[in-house]
């Protein structure tokens, strides 16, 4: 059964189907990475954000955005974030709200941990009560902050600003906007060495080179005033290391990074049995893990030498004129002497009884490595020892560990052997997913249980052909019930001019497919247009590729020319000076090209050409879009003669959240009956957010491996949409999403049918790049022409 959305956003024009598309596109999405529980409180999500009474737009962006914060962090995090933004409806606007939602992806992708997130939204709730006018700001700038501050340094920036101007609102509003002074300095003293989620991706399939298996790796705020979340630690699986690192002792913080992961990884791997902590001290226990730390590494750098060389250089690093020097306890210096005595045999300590320590655990090693009792003996042995040699300290200091990578070592004490018995070694907790099987005819028709299952069955069959009722109606399930289907939605950045940065996954472009029409229509083009595929005949003969020629009349070339080498000894037998290009040279003429037509299908593109509605003829005359269908139809047909490999789509727009895209043909399929079918039903309507559709078009073209890449737009207008008002913000947009193609060597070129377009079409597109035509009838013959001149 399909879900009734009406129960949970009745807020939401009912009559308006634009809107039911969207939720259902982005419910297929939630369905794919959601559990039913998740599902359910994604549901009871939407029925808040309606009641809340703050607009249309906060709604949907609530339903679009919160699949991709479940996909990155988990879908546990959604209900936290309805509370959180119900409990903000009572401090700021419906559109900072929206603001928020539209950038919790970005957050939950920056932060990478649930309780990272939850912290976020704490944050924005202390800053709604002391900076409320440095939200927005804020939030447009919230990229950029995350870019350069974990979450500690974004909380203790926050809190500064607010308290430093906590009664200049316009200073408040500079501030958050990252417009002062004293916004950058702060930030600049807050920015940490190396971020995790910048480098979350190299660390896994580095551990993955190492030990052949997954490891999952999350961050933890590190925050300076609560000393919480500065230690890695290992739980349910999962190794939790800080959110940044910074430089130690002149090592890079990636390094430090590296040696954290192994360092953890190696417990996991090495670690067989637990340790018991009966009848210990905490001070006990912290000597017991200095020798299984140095077990395990032993372990680790044995089957991989390499190791040893990065964790020792943590303890040989000496303190360069900017680090800040750190006064180590006795105890805890002897602690770091012994582990190093134990990881580098060549060194010899200048206290005996350390060395004695380091070569007798070394002996145990070389014996059994996996004794468990050997780190346990060591330990208690070397707290007698350290008791006699030195003050015992406190738990405190015995617990703080100068080298930054070493772990928390609850992970050994909590050991619980029978738990890689039950999950397996690579066990990570998972949602109960939905699983969508591509079967056979027979298969659907024996095991099936519910032909009609809606979006939130646990198992989904797809059968590659139409599959019909065991009543021989003549008439498929499809044809009865089904409905075409809806892309999962990509979301893409937009450009903001007014703060010079990019709003991250602001747009959303939503594939469909419009009603098929008569294949013959476009049949009919050739005929009505027949003087015009006359000329357009003699274009493609000059443009077929001809493969291998060979040019005559060179002095250098790949061949002899006997002709010519013959005429010259002939002349120099006479005297004659000989003519010296005797050469042929070979070149290859191919055409290596891919081509999407992009045609603007919005609302103005139904209005007819050269007669105003109520005038005589009105009705039989042509409107843009069947101009736009004629011509683009000579030109495909042109370019399938020609052999380019070419795509046909089109756009319209209902607002950012509703971008659709109609692939009417694509790369590598024929321009057959099917193709033409889809090109003669095509309808225009809605709006026209021309950035959002340039960088789709631009994604599929870069899925082709060809030499050359063109993106082919035919517009009736400038950018516009229905939720943005300047007419400025749209067109910085398209001209940002046409330099970024031209940046990954795609080009972009306009054929526009707006005679005002001289205003605005060379600043976005850039001279040369583009053709007004002031006579719209005149589209079927401009069209192939301008084709033609591009990829000459």
């Amino acid at each position: 059964m399909s879900v009734d959305f009406s129960e949970y956003v009745g807020c939401l024009d009912e009559d308006q189907q634009k809107h039911r598309e969207a939720l259902e596109s982005s419910y297929h999405e939630a369905a794919r990475v959601m559990s039913p529980r998740g599902l359910q409180n994604y549901l009871e999500g939407m029925r808040a954000m309606c009641t809340m009474g703050r607009g249309q737009d906060l709604v949907l962006t609530y339903i679009q955005e919160m699949p991709g914060v479940a996909k990155e962090v988990g879908e546990d995090v959604i209900p936290d974030i309805v509370e959180a933004m119900m409990k903000l409806a009572s401090h700021t606007s419906g559109s900072v709200i929206a603001l928020m939602l539209a950038n919790m992806p970005l957050v939950a992708q920056r932060l990478g941990d649930g309780e990272l997130v939850r912290g976020f939204l704490n944050l924005l709730h202390q800053m709604a009560g002391k900076a409320p006018r440095g939200m927005r700001p804020m939030l447009e700038n919230l990229d950029e902050l995350l870019a350069k501050l974990t979450l500690g340094g974004l909380r203790r920036w926050v809190l500064w600003g607010a308290q430093a101007h906590q009664r200049d609102l316009d200073g408040q509003m500079a501030y958050f906007a990252l417009k002062t002074e004293s916004a950058r300095s702060v930030l600049q003293k807050e920015r940490r060495g190396t971020l995790f989620v910048n480098n979350q991706r190299k660390l896994n399939f580095y551990l993955r080179a190492l030990w052949a298996r997954a490891f999952l790796m999350r961050p933890t705020s590190g925050d300076y005033e609560t000393r919480t979340g500065l230690k890695p630690y290992i739980e349910d699986f999962q190794v939790h290391v800080p959110d940044a690192y910074d430089p130690y002792r002149g090592i890079d913080g990636m390094e430090v990074y590296r040696a954290a992961a192994a360092h953890a990884a190696a417990h996991m791997v090495y670690t067989r049995d637990p340790i018991s902590a009966e009848q210990l001290s905490q001070a006990q226990m912290r000597c017991i893990e200095l020798f299984e730390d140095a077990r395990i590494e032993y372990l680790a750098y044995s089957e991989f030498p390499g190791l040893r060389k990065l964790w020792l250089s943590f303890f040989t690093a000496q303190p360069g004129e900017d680090d800040e020097v750190v006064e180590v306890h006795e105890a805890m210096d002897l602690m770091m002497r012994t582990t190093r005595a134990i990881m580098d045999p060549g060194y010899s300590d200048a206290l005996e009884v350390i060395n004695t320590i380091a070569a007798n655990f070394r002996a145990g090693l070389e014996k059994d490595p996996y004794d468990p009792r050997l780190a346990w003996m060591a330990g208690v042995d070397f707290y007698n020892r350290l008791a006699e040699i030195s003050r015992i300290p406190s738990v405190r200091i015995l617990s703080d560990w100068p080298i930054p990578y070493r772990d928390d070592n609850r992970y050994f004490w909590e050991f619980d052997e029978n738990m890689f018995v039950e999950h397996g070694a690579d066990y990570i907790p998972a949602t109960q997913q939905q699983v969508r099987k591509y079967v056979s005819v027979m298969e659907m028709a024996n095991e099936i249980d519910c032909e009609l299952a809606g979006d939130d069955a646990q198992e989904i069959w797809v059968c590659s052909t139409e599959f019909y009722p065991y009543e021989d109606f003549g008439v498929s399930f499809n044809e009865m019930w089904g409905k075409e289907p809806v892309s999962e939605p990509y979301h893409y950045d937009e450009w903001d001019y007014h703060v010079q940065l990019a709003r991250p996954e602001w747009a959303t472009v939503i594939e469909r497919r419009q009603a098929k029409g008569d294949p013959e229509v476009m049949d009919e083009i050739l005929v009505k247009h027949k003087p015009i595929a006359s000329r357009i005949r003699h274009l493609i003969d000059a443009m077929q590729p001809q493969g291998i020629v060979r040019r005559r009349g060179y002095e250098e070339g790949e061949e002899l020319d006997l002709n010519a080498a013959v005429r010259a000894m002939i002349d120099i037998r006479r005297g004659i000076m000989p003519d010296p290009r005797i050469n042929i040279r070979i070149s290859r003429h191919i055409r290596d090209l891919s081509i999407v037509v992009l045609m603007d299908l919005s609302e103005s593109t139904n209005e007819k050409v050269g007669v105003e509605e109520g005038e005589p003829g009105y009705d039989e005359a042509s409107s843009i879009l069947d101009l736009t269908r004629e011509a683009t139809g000579l030109l495909a047909w042109a370019i399938d003669s020609i052999g380019d490999n070419f795509a046909v789509h089109g756009f319209a727009s209902d607002g950012r959240h509703d971008v659709q895209y109609y692939r009417f043909k694509d790369f590598n399929q024929p321009y057959d009956d099917e193709a033409k079918s889809r090109l003669a039903g095509m309808k225009g309507n809605l709006s026209t957010r021309m950035g959002a559709a340039l960088r789709h078009a631009g994604w599929h073209l870069s899925e082709q491996p060809a030499q050359k890449r063109l993106v082919l737009l035919i517009t009736d207008g400038e950018p516009a949409d229905i939720d943005e008002r300047d007419p400025q913000y749209l067109r910085h947009d398209t001209k940002k999403a046409v330099e970024d193609l031209a940046m990954k060597g795609i080009y972009t070129y306009c054929l526009t049918l707006d005679p005002d377009a001289d205003r605005y079409v060379a600043r976005i597109f850039g001279e040369n790049n583009y053709s007004i035509v002031d006579n719209v009838e005149r589209l079927p013959e401009r069209l192939p022409n301008v084709f033609a001149a591009l990829t000459a």
